[in-house]
């Protein structure tokens, strides 16, 4: 039905995420995904792009792992630093413009790092899937804004020919697909929220993105999946319904 034009992952919830060329997919979890998210240092509390303007800016923050799979960030006035630690904390901090601090959901994620944990915010499913037929029906309905995945997060973005006035993917719920030798189970639609309607790099707020996601597709777009069967992806591997 089509082929992977885009893998990412997102090792601290809320800041940019990493493009890949192959990702590798668990029965729980993509490796290497939401490791760490980003507090407020006054009181503790994760950040919320999709509900307070004082976080709106965190999109803009880029992540990647190292080799050794350590976490590394870098703002718009900054290099590339090491995570968790007090130098990305104050680059961090600078950037927002208030005491912020990157710290580890689990401590298995940074070994070495002896200062405290945070709760993860949530965990909806594995696997994030987006087909580009949705963002073309997306950009239709709105064709001054920038349909751009980066709104909205997806792990793994198939190429597919557009399907007039439909989003599909969301009429696929309850089927299993394939991606390669990846074997996954349609689990629900995404539900989107505010963070899509967030300027980054490239694009400005835009709050008629969620608009039309409510009036034409009930809130959604893209589906979260199941692993029925774990295995690393790579971009270019077709998609086939089963």
């Amino acid at each position: 039905m089509g082929a992977v034009t885009g893998l990412w992952r997102y090792p601290a919830s809320s800041l940019a995420g990493e493009c890949l060329e192959v990702i590798s997919v668990g029965l729980e979890t993509i490796d290497g995904d939401r490791l760490f998210g980003l507090v407020d240092a006054s009181n503790n509390e994760i950040a919320r792009p999709d509900r307070e303007a004082k976080w709106h800016k965190v999109p803009r923050i880029r992540t990647r792992l190292s080799e050794a799979h350590e976490l590394e960030i870098a703002t718009p006035q900054s290099d590339w630093l090491p995570a968790p630690g007090a130098e990305s904390d104050r680059a961090v901090s600078a950037f927002l413009g208030f005491e912020a601090s990157i710290r580890p959901f689990r401590q298995d994620a940074a070994p070495d790092y002896a200062g405290p944990l945070t709760a993860e915010r949530y965990r909806k499913a594995p696997v994030h899937l987006l087909t580009t037929a949705s963002l073309a029906r997306l950009k239709a309905l709105h064709p001054d804004g920038a349909a751009d995945p980066r709104r909205f997060r997806p792990n793994i973005v198939v190429d597919m020919a557009a399907v007039e006035g439909s989003f599909p993917e969301t009429e696929w719920i309850g089927r299993k697909l394939a991606i390669g030798d990846l074997l996954l189970t349609i689990s629900e639609p995404c539900r989107r929220c505010g963070f899509t309607i967030i300027a980054q790099d490239g694009f400005d707020d835009d709050p008629a993105i969620l608009r039309n996601l409510v009036r034409h597709n009930a809130h959604n777009l893209g589906v979260y999946c199941t692993v029925d069967r774990p295995a690393r992806v790579e971009i270019g591997e077709t998609m086939r319904l089963l």
